[in-house]
């Protein structure tokens, strides 16, 4: 039987989603989570990957399990988990339904303070004294959505067959001192959301045209592309089916 697990969870202390050696990752909490409470080995597969520090306000996996009570499951992993993971359901779903190969779209936005505010340095990438030009930074977004092929923000190295996504929807939005920038695809390259916030903002910022922009997309040229910005202020937000 496969079952669904929604969720979300605080990233900054996890090297991302996947489990990997020697440290520490949210699928590994969820493994023995799950495989405690079962009293078998259980391994859940998520609905995509997140880097060292991103977050995610919500997240899916699936686990498949024999044909057992799973009464009273939400409470027993929230009670299992470190309070930096939260357990919101988990449903029944058919054999076939796949966490990461069904999910249709993805929704991603990264956070930008524009000053200082403690109680946001985990959750924010905090900008001190530099105001950039949202407008031409939503100028240049809307490119984004000419374009299939995403090399250009990429990581170098990584085993992706295509560079190429589809791109739903990119755009900022200020809200006084908070500048958030939403982007929906229906998949993601590794490192592509926090590369091309950087590339805008150097559009903001006046370091680069609107017409560099599209240039550096049409380079297909990681080099080309802005800094990656800081992990703290990424959230993987919405996964639709």
């Amino acid at each position: 039987m496969r079952y669904f697990i929604e969720f979300s969870y605080n990233g900054k202390k996890y090297h991302g989603w996947q489990i990997q050696p020697e440290a520490i990752s949210v699928q590994e909490k969820l493994n023995e989570a799950l495989s405690t409470i079962f009293r078998q080995k259980i391994e859940v597969v998520g609905a995509g990957r997140t880097d060292t520090g991103v977050h995610a306000s919500q997240m899916f996996a699936h686990f498949d399990i024999e044909d057992v009570m799973i009464n009273d499951i939400v409470f027993k992993l929230n009670s299992i988990l470190p309070d930096d993971i939260a357990i919101y359901q988990v449903f029944l779903v058919d054999d076939s339904k796949h966490a990461r190969f069904d999910a249709v779209s993805r929704t991603y936005q990264y956070k930008i303070w524009l000053g200082r505010n403690p109680f946001l340095l985990d959750f924010s990438w905090q900008i001190h004294s530099l105001k950039p030009n949202v407008s031409k930074m939503n100028k240049a977004a809307k490119i984004l959505l000419e374009y299939e092929d995403f090399q250009c923000f990429s990581k170098v190295k990584t085993n992706v067959h295509t560079f190429n996504c589809t791109i739903f929807e990119a755009f900022w939005v200020q809200n006084g001192n908070e500048l958030t920038f939403t982007i929906s695809a229906n998949r993601f390259l590794r490192n592509m959301v926090r590369a091309i916030v950087g590339t805008l903002m150097d559009v903001g910022l006046e370091k680069i045209s609107i017409d560099d922009f599209r240039k550096i997309i049409e380079s297909k040229n990681r080099s080309n592309a802005g800094l990656s910005v800081p992990a703290k202020g990424l959230f993987l937000t919405t996964i639709n089916y």
